[in-house]
This record gives C-alpha cells, structure tokens and sequence, in this order.
C-alpha cells in the first residue's frame, strides 16, 4: 500500500466513469453517503496525478455549490480570473453557487478531497472547456 493510500481515510472508490467526459486523466468517486437517500450529497473524489476536471459552474436558484475538505496528496483549486489555489490536506474551499472554476490534482501528486454538495432549489451542474494543458501546465 502507498503512502497515499494510507493518507487517503476515505477511500479511493471505483472509476468514476459516469464522469469521465468532464475530467483530463482519471478520477474516482466514492459515495459517503446513500446516493438514494440523503441530506447532502457526500462523497470522496481521488485524482490521479495530472488530473483535473473541466472548467464549470454549480447554478441554483437559491441555495446549493459546493465545499471541498481536502483530505490527501496536493491539488488545485482556480476560479475564473483569480490565480490558482494550492491544495494540500486541511484545505477547505466554498464554492459559491454560479462562479466558474476547476479543481484537481498537481502534476506530481494524487489527491482527494471530500466534495458535499450543498442542497438547494434548482441544482445542476454545468460543464463546460477543458483546462488546456498550456494553463494547467504553467502552475
């Protein structure tokens, strides 16, 4: 086992195919939480290293984003128009709802993060361009 397993408490989980289409290299998902019944959608979400997802938006009407509790390896988190964001174990982002951005993992580096999305009227995710390897590669 490797150290990053070891520091990764909640598991890598299975391949996050349903997904794939909106990620650059392979991530995988771990539900936390009965996808059938719950409060708030929780789950543990791994990043190869050099993976990211695509640029996108959490919309609501009211309520709902994200929040992301950063559990192991390192990452990066960057809205549109701000600087890139390390990521380490500890790290919490709020993502508020209707702002552009992207997360993952550094280049030499698995990471996790828990991901909870926040509830409320409307939810739905946008996905939109990938983070071109000219961009992701200049961090």
């Amino acid at each position: 086992m490797s150290d990053f397993d070891k520091e990764n408490i909640f598991k890598k989980g299975a391949p996050n195919d349903a997904y794939a289409e909106y990620f650059i290299g392979q991530s995988y998902l771990n539900p936390l939480v009965d996808v059938n019944d719950f409060l708030a959608f929780v789950a543990n979400v791994t990043f190869e290293p050099g993976c990211r997802n695509n640029w996108h938006i959490h919309n609501a009407k009211s309520g709902g984003g994200q929040i992301l509790l950063c559990t192991a390896g390192k990452g990066w988190y960057q809205e549109e128009g701000s600087p890139a964001v390390e990521l380490k174990p500890g790290s919490v982002v709020e993502i508020k709802p209707g702002v552009k951005h992207w997360h993952g993992a550094q280049k030499d580096s698995w990471f996790s993060h828990i991901a909870i999305e926040v509830p409320g009227e409307d939810t739905s995710t946008e996905w939109l361009e990938e983070v071109d390897d000219e961009h992701y590669g200049s961090l």
